[in-house]
């Protein structure tokens, strides 16, 4: 007998999706949150090298620990890894998981170097064509409402040419949050500091938000805590963006970690018609005097809540994304472009040698 393909056909139910989260640290609880969350995932592990970590997390979500990834890969049956480890280790976790046929979905930077993210960008794209497999970048700020909302009306062309962007970070970090995870404060571990591990979510969104950007000057340094960490707490950085009609507009940057408390991240784009402006929430003050206002709808509580709260629907997109026929959107090349500007700031601000 013929299968009845008509709308009114029960349909098969949609494979359940079967998750692990590699690295149990501070940013872990964002993924597991989600994973929980999202209707057709399910955790299937956790990886850690630490016993006592991979012990604590295995028994508060009920599912196997493994030491490492090989022996995660060995066991099989996952579709999807979420890396959160140390910045060194997203680069060949990411292409031994690819190389299996296994999903990843990895924490910024896409790497702690640049030629590791550039392998990792062709590694992802020859998964991709052979097996369909999706890497996706964690950059969950560009899922903000009022982030999108900003993106919505520059594209609309409703407010005119954009004029001029600047943002900031004024964020604080302790000699204790250092000792806490040793690898962030060193190049070999984290591959910067303040630009790697924190501004770097809002470089992506000056790119993302301006245009395509090169760096026309910038410099690091240490401040606050020298003699704490060898890599920089502090930096500025002036941007040329390549805008849609083929000209271009100046950014300006400033992020540090000496400020006396973590405050709300700026953003700012000026246009011919209205000055946008994100403070947690998007300002609209146009031309004419009125005055529009986008909030975010999901905001996270505590001492974290300056991190933003779309980690879930960035996971919940990525998960939709698989088995689609065009690559997720924040793809290692795409996350490559802050990356670059990065380094291209160290390379200015540090002798040879001293940076990676």
């Amino acid at each position: 007998m013929p299968v009845d393909a008509s709308p009114e056909s029960p349909q098969p139910p949609s494979p359940v999706r079967r998750a692990a989260v590699v690295g149990c640290g501070d940013i872990s609880a964002q993924h597991f949150a989600a994973l929980g969350a999202i209707d057709g995932v399910e955790l299937a592990a956790v990886v850690d090298p630490h016993a006592d970590r991979r012990a604590t997390a295995s028994a508060a979500h009920g599912v196997p620990g493994y030491a490492s990834l090989g022996e995660l890969l060995d066991a099989g049956g996952i579709d999807a890894v979420h890396l959160c480890t140390p910045h060194n280790a997203h680069a060949p976790l990411a292409q031994q998981a690819l190389e299996r046929g296994v999903n990843v979905l990895t924490e910024k930077p896409v790497a702690h170097t640049l030629a590791d993210a550039e392998a990792l960008g062709v590694a992802a794209r020859t998964a991709f064509a052979e097996r369909g497999t999706q890497l996706g970048v964690c950059f969950q700020n560009r899922y903000n409402a009022p982030v999108r909302a900003l993106r919505e009306l520059l594209d609309s062309g409703k407010l005119g040419r954009i004029l001029g962007a600047n943002a900031t970070v004024m964020w604080h970090r302790t000699p204790e949050y250092y000792a806490a995870r040793p690898w962030r404060g060193t190049w070999a571990g984290s591959g910067g500091g303040l630009l790697m591990n924190q501004a770097i979510h809002t470089l992506d969104l000056l790119q993302w938000l301006v245009g395509p950007a090169v760096l026309v000057g910038g410099a690091a340094s240490t401040r606050a805590l020298a003699g704490v960490i060898e890599v920089e707490d502090t930096a500025d950085l002036l941007l040329e963006h390549a805008t849609p009609d083929g000209g271009s507009v100046r950014s300006v940057f400033y992020a540090t970690n000496a400020n006396g408390v973590n405050a709300p991240v700026t953003l700012d784009v000026v246009t011919e018609r209205a000055t946008l402006s994100l403070r947690g929430e998007l300002t609209v003050r146009h031309a004419d005097g009125r005055v529009d206002v986008v909030e975010e709808a999901g905001v996270l509580a505590g001492e974290r809540s300056y991190w933003g709260a779309s980690h879930r629907l960035l996971i919940e997109d990525f998960y939709a994304s698989l088995g689609s026929e065009r690559p997720f959107w924040i793809g290692a090349e795409e996350a490559t472009a802050s990356l670059r500007l990065i380094k291209v700031v160290y390379a200015s601000s540090y002798a040879p040698g001293e940076w990676v």
